[in-house]
């Protein structure tokens, strides 16, 4: 597997993901290599940030987990691809790496090959996505329908598949915690400009208006973002590695998703990582509007949505006050993810879509 990251989650959510996939293939036997670029983004700022303590402490917790560094410049494909059955390549990656692999790929044929997208840049940035060369590659692994049409229409590959983000439920399961830290917590990355009407609309203005105790993490959170939540009296926790999730959600009584833009309009179907796993975790959820247009959830049952500011304000008022409500919410939620929505499924889906594909050594005619 070829990823940006396995050891960093520093606005990087495709490793809460991948970490899930690769503990399960591992867990069922199988041998799984993860190989990340020397000095990538996401782990840089994240040492520069919080130091390599943070290592360590990952080492701990993913005691089966590991990444090898390479650097495009002197990559040495025969000796990372000659004894694989299977090879799969994020869209966060080189250009070159990934034409690189693809002609690799097409001279061997010694495994098979899939391209995995996670991102909605094949809608908004187009041109950058278009040039990766996928002319060898056995299909794409997209994390929606949308895209995965996408790939298809505009033939830059000729087989896909859906292949949704899920629950690391090894990490991801409820908490039990006497300690009560406040109201609403909120994990997230405040977005580029993305959605930060939104987050002004379904999280900042609700909390200062209800007068709730309140936290909120993550990072690249610009001084005017940083103000806004001083001003709403909700404090500032910045970067929280992922794993660290679950212990404090058991610490607060309701959490909300407020997906970005480009998911609510262009990409339907698709919620992301955060909404899995705060389901997950059995905290009571409540979501700005987005369209569950591939019908993963039951909206009202698994979460609840808030088609406004005043929406939002009801259904988090009707949690904290009434008891019944949120429990209720958190149950049912918590029972799809297990039924439907873990990473134990999706190794199982990765493994039917692979017996779909041509068998290594073996050109298509």
């Amino acid at each position: 597997m070829f990823y940006h990251s396995l050891l960093s989650d520093w606005n990087h959510g495709n490793a809460h993901f991948l970490r899930g996939v690769v503990g399960e293939l591992i867990n069922r036997g199988h041998e799984v290599k993860v190989y990340e670029p020397k000095d990538n983004w996401s782990l840089t700022n994240l040492l520069e940030g919080h130091g390599e303590s943070y290592l360590e402490e990952f080492q701990r917790t993913y005691p089966q987990l590991q990444s090898t560094f390479y650097e495009v410049e002197n990559i040495d494909l025969d000796a990372m691809l000659a004894d694989q059955d299977l090879v799969i390549v994020h869209e966060w990656n080189d250009h070159s790496l990934v034409k690189a692999i693809g002609q690799y790929h097409a001279k061997t044929r010694k495994f098979k090959l899939l391209f995995h997208d996670t991102h909605h840049r094949a809608v908004t940035e187009r041109t950058s996505m278009e040039q990766y060369d996928l002319r060898h590659y056995d299909g794409v692994l997209a994390f929606g329908n949308v895209i995965r049409d996408l790939y298809l229409n505009e033939g830059w590959t000729k087989h896909a598949w859906t292949w949704h983000e899920a629950a690391d439920t090894l990490i991801f399961h409820p908490r039990e915690s006497d300690e009560k830290l406040g109201d609403l917590v909120w994990i997230g990355n405040w977005g580029d400009d993305e959605r930060t009407k939104e987050l002004q609309t379904f999280l900042i203005d609700p909390v200062k208006e209800l007068g709730l105790k309140a936290k909120i993490y993550g990072v690249r959170y610009p001084d005017t973002a940083l103000k806004a939540l001083e001003h709403a009296g909700i404090e500032y926790g910045n970067w929280l590695p992922n794993y660290k999730a679950p212990e404090i959600f058991a610490k607060y009584k309701v959490t909300v998703h407020v997906p970005r833009r480009p998911y609510v309009e262009s990409l339907p179907g698709i919620p992301t990582i955060r909404p899995f796993e705060a389901m997950a975790c059995g905290i009571p959820l409540v979501c700005s509007p987005w369209a569950d247009a591939e019908h993963l959830f039951m909206p009202g049952k698994d979460y609840l949505v808030a088609d406004s500011k005043e929406a939002m304000k009801t259904h988090l008022s009707n949690i904290l006050n009434d008891g019944v409500t949120g429990r209720t919410i958190a149950e049912h939620g918590l029972k799809t993810i297990q039924a439907r929505h873990t990473c134990a499924h999706r190794v199982s889906e990765l493994l039917q879509i692979v017996e779909t594909l041509p068998k290594p050594n073996h050109k298509e005619s």
